[in-house]
């Protein structure tokens, strides 16, 4: 791993607050449902062999070997273990077929291995498959949460996974309180 973005987690890990960690996982849900939907599209345009059944489990055993994550539907993991040549074959030619998704995927990678850090889980093994599969921007800064957390919220609504966030309108100083 390149070694500013090692020290970079390593830095950002103790900064985080407890309180935050919770919202920072909701974010790297979005972007993982984002990218569960982009792939199943994806899928279907290139390749009518797979019914739409397959079309999901591979997508999803994607997401979850790339978030190094255990599926809760026992068919996803079946079909994952079946298909292993199949799935490291489309993980290899996401970075191709995908490429706008690459910095949300960067983001919430780095994210979930903060998270994890401070909940004392090791998860490095995911940014390492990441940078293999050339899915992880060594070269792109690491957001702070915030900003990560309204980039996803953007790419959510653009997706309509989440509603647009609505800015409130200036208030002129002529509202009365009654």
């Amino acid at each position: 791993m390149n070694p500013a973005v090692h020290n970079a987690l390593e830095e950002a890990s103790p900064a985080l607050d407890a309180k935050i960690i919770p919202v920072m996982r909701e974010a790297i849900t979005t972007v993982q449902m984002v990218l569960f939907q982009r792939l199943k599209e994806n899928i279907s345009q290139r390749s009518g062999q797979y019914s739409e059944e397959e079309t999901i489990r591979l997508a999803g055993a994607l997401v979850n070997n790339l978030y190094g994550s255990e599926a809760t539907d026992s068919q996803v993991n079946r079909f994952a273990r079946s298909h292993r040549e199949l799935i490291e074959k489309e993980l290899r030619g996401l970075s191709s077929r995908l490429p706008e998704l690459i910095p949300h995927i960067t983001d919430s990678l780095r994210m979930q291995t903060l998270c994890d850090n401070h909940e004392g889980i090791h998860s490095i093994p995911c940014l390492l498959l990441a940078r293999e599969l050339g899915l992880l921007d060594e070269e792109r800064e690491l957001p702070l949460p915030s900003t990560f957390m309204l980039s996803v919220r953007k790419l959510g609504a653009a997706t309509g996974l989440v509603k647009p966030m609505q800015m409130r309108p200036p208030q002129t100083g002529q509202e009365t309180e009654e």
